[in-house]
């Protein structure tokens, strides 16, 4: 029968059924009208309707994952935020200055100076961590030489024993940066040169990749952005050595950077938090066919012959170095850092255990006593590690990608600048939260130049970090000044930047309810603080958000066995002895019309501690 009606509009099992049977019995009335449960013919259309269910379920499913907003698989948001140009955020590492300390024998009257033969080199990658079972590792990315002693890598040195008032040990203190982490080496054996060849390090918490060599020649490979980049900027050290025209200014710029070509490099990404990939080059040794050069394609020749219409083969454009070389019949090996975290802001004096060190000394004169030299290596941090974070969930990497895609690599707006800092590699430290704003205040203030008056020529970037608890905390200097670099290459030439920490406002939520009958007093109370705690958890709030206490009365009516909400206040917690920001508020003046309104100078709510700064009770008529 011709121009049958077919209905395009079924989606779930139970609408193909019904539409199978209909169509059954309107155009096979004669041939089967059987169409009880166990009847073969039902039975078939069951299984019909079974794929058509299936079929419509993972059609709908990956028309949604092919959008940002709606995608619900990692691999699928992490592939549209490289697309846009994000590159989510993983666990950062954190960073403290680490004092690293040694005892060296003195040398033979009358001047009994510390025995130089003696003072220890450590090699990059000395590995420390806590004195509690399941502590963070952190390990240093520079060479520790006591040896050496300047202006920007001084060597402390005091007495440390005496005899008859004469030194008989000192004791040697360095400072050296620590980043949070464990160094951890994988290794990929490659045969004949492959085109983009792609390999996977699947680990728990990868922050970045640190080194990539050859086994046999000990070339280096370097991680580009993109493959065609041919050079990376290497930092060298500002010696008189290396920079005799630019080493006066070593105290100010110990490092100068030079544009390095990298042939062999790599660029690496994720595909979902435990999974990185790594993509190297394309050029391979064999090429078939030629590559058209643009100078001779086109513009003829003496004799009249030109080349447009020869054909090339397309793929010849990418067998070619353009995009860095293929590895070809090697074995790579790859050095990569795990770890990180808000957990890895550790507090003072904890990371005091030595877990491995490659230690030589300069010449000794007796192997025996620079063994027990040996022993005395310590390490100590007199400050706590700031930086780390726990890396994007997916729902803020919907969000930055949103933000950061319309920035298109440069920052003019202040969406722009708020975007490009939520994408700074989490390497360089982790923002827990960002607000970007113009300063206020009329040209007179600003050309009278009075002190404490705002820059209204300037864009304020108001900052916050976590803690080792993750709770909000103060950005270090480190995070500031990588903050300032990496805005840098992206800021407009005229724009000033002030980079200030937001102010923190500690609060405590406190409610009353009248449970139904039938309830129980604790399990409502539980559910009623379990909501709370997702409300007021720090992934959901964000500078100069204010508190809509409606919305609280609502999230808590909602919770099953509560009758009445009778009442939500919210107090300030405030005193460093206490555990607080040291910022008082007065949430009352700030109340209108059921909402809290933070201040004028950028500020964040927190509920520093949920299961304790969150309370409630129940109460009657």
């Amino acid at each position: 029968m011709a121009n049958k009606n077919i209905t395009y509009l079924n989606k779930d099992f139970t609408t193909f059924k019904n539409a199978l049977i209909e169509y059954a019995k309107t155009y096979y009335p004669t041939t089967y009208n059987d169409f009880s449960t166990s009847s073969p013919g039902t039975m078939f259309i069951d299984m019909a309707s079974y794929v058509g269910d299936v079929l419509s379920f993972y059609l709908d499913n990956q028309t949604q994952e092919t959008f940002l907003e709606y995608a619900k698989q990692t691999n699928n948001l992490y592939a549209l935020a490289y697309m846009l140009g994000y590159r989510p955020k993983v666990p950062s590492a954190a960073n403290v200055q680490l004092e690293v300390l040694q005892q060296a024998p003195a040398g033979p009257a009358p001047y009994y100076d510390p025995e130089v033969n003696y003072a220890m080199i450590i090699e990059a990658g000395l590995q420390v961590r806590g004195n509690t079972p399941g502590s963070t590792f952190f390990y240093t990315p520079n060479r520790v030489n006591f040896n050496l002693s300047s202006s920007i890598d001084p060597t402390d040195i005091s007495v440390y024993q005496t005899a008859g008032g004469n030194p008989v040990t000192y004791l040697l203190k360095k400072s050296t940066t620590a980043l949070s982490g464990e160094v951890k080496t994988t290794t990929f054996t490659f045969g004949v040169g492959e085109r983009f060849s792609i390999r996977n390090i699947q680990d728990a918490n990868i922050i970045e990749i640190l080194n990539v060599y050859d086994q046999t020649t000990g070339e280096r490979w370097y991680e580009v952005p993109y493959l065609a980049q041919d050079y990376v900027l290497n930092p060298v050290a500002n010696t008189a050595l290396a920079y005799p025209e630019l080493y006066q200014e070593a105290n100010q710029v110990p490092y100068i950077l030079e544009r390095v070509p990298a042939p062999k490099r790599f660029v690496s990404r994720f595909t979902s938090r435990d999974i990185l990939q790594l993509e190297f080059g394309a050029g391979i040794q064999a090429v078939s066919g030629s590559i058209p050069d643009p100078f001779n394609v086109g513009i003829g020749t003496v004799n009249g012959i030109d080349m447009l219409t020869t054909a090339f083969d397309p793929t010849n454009f990418v067998t070619n170095k353009s995009y860095g070389v293929a590895p070809n019949n090697t074995t790579l090996t790859v050095q990569y850092l795990v770890g990180g975290g808000a957990a890895a802001n550790v507090g003072v004096n904890t990371l005091t255990q030595i877990a491995s060190s490659n230690v030589s000394f300069p010449n000794p004169t007796n192997p025996g006593i620079a063994a027990q030299i040996q022993t005395t290596l310590a390490t100590n941090n007199a400050a706590q590690a700031v930086g780390g974070g726990d890396g994007d969930t997916p729902e803020s990497i919907k969000l930055n990608t949103l933000a950061q895609f319309p920035s298109q690599m440069r920052a003019v707006t202040q969406q722009d600048y708020l975007g490009t800092l939520l994408g700074m590699p989490s390497k360089f430290g982790q923002v827990a939260k960002a607000y970007v704003t113009k300063d206020t205040a009329t040209f007179a203030e600003y050309l009278e130049g009075r002190p404490g008056e705002r820059d209204p020529l300037a864009t304020s970037i108001y900052l916050l970090s976590y803690d080792a608890n993750g709770a909000f905390t103060v950005p270090g200097p480190a995070l500031l000044k990588n903050i300032q670099t990496y805005l840098e290459q992206y800021r407009m030439l005229t724009d000033t930047i002030i980079l200030k920490p937001a102010y923190i406002v500690n609060i405590q939520v406190n409610f009353d309810i009248i449970i139904r009958p039938n309830f129980t007093s604790r399990d409502v109370l539980n559910g009623c603080l379990s909501v709370l705690r997702g409300y007021f958890a720090r992934e959901n709030w964000q500078i100069n958000q204010p508190i809509i206490l409606s919305e609280v009365y609502t999230i808590i009516d909602q919770v099953a066995g509560v009758q009445t909400v009778q009442n939500v206040s919210i107090k300030n917690l405030a005193g460093i002895n206490s555990g607080y920001s040291q910022y008082s508020y007065d949430i009352s003046a700030a109340t209108l019309n059921g909402v809290i309104y933070p201040s004028l100078d950028p500020s964040i709510f927190e509920v520093k501690y949920l299961d304790t700064d969150i309370q409630g009770r129940v109460v009657t008529f």
